[in-house]
C-alpha cells in the first residue's frame, strides 16, 4: 500500500455512521466493549463486525484486561478529525447514526439522515 493509500483507506473506514459514532465514543478516553455498545446504542453483532474494521483500518488500537477488550483512538491526529468532522455535523439530536427508521436495501449505503 502507498503512502497515498493508507490514509484513503482509513477515510473510508471513518466514512460509515456506525463506525464514524464508535469514533466518537472513543474521542478522548479508551471503553470496553460494554461501553461502546451501551454509549453508541449499536447493538453486540454490528459493534463487533464495525470495531473489526476500525482495527484493520489502523484507526483503534486494542488492549486487553482480563475478560474485556478496551478501544481507544489509535492517534492522536484521528482524535483532531473527529472533532473537526463532529463540530460540522448538525447536532447529534438531528443525526440518525443508529439507523433506526432508515431504509434499506442494496441499493441504500451507509449514509447520515440529515
Amino acid at each position: 500500500m502507498s503512502e497515498l493509500e493508507a490514509p484513503i483507506e482509513g477515510l473510508k473506514a471513518l466514512a460509515h455512521p456506525l463506525r464514524f459514532q464508535i469514533i466518537s465514543v472513543l474521542a478522548g478516553r479508551e471503553r470496553n466493549v460494554s461501553d461502546i455498545e451501551e454509549a453508541s446504542g449499536i447493538t453486540q453483532p454490528a459493534l463487533s463486525q464495525q470495531l473489526a474494521i476500525l482495527r484493520k483500518a489502523g484507526l483503534v488500537t486494542t488492549r486487553r484486561e482480563a475478560k474485556q477488550i478496551y478501544y481507544a483512538i489509535a492517534d492522536a491526529e484521528l482524535e483532531a478529525i473527529t472533532a473537526t468532522l463532529t463540530s460540522l455535523l448538525p447536532a447529534k439530536e438531528e443525526l440518525n447514526l443508529t439507523g433506526q427508521g432508515r431504509k434499506t436495501g442494496a441499493a441504500v449505503f451507509a449514509r447520515l439522515n440529515i
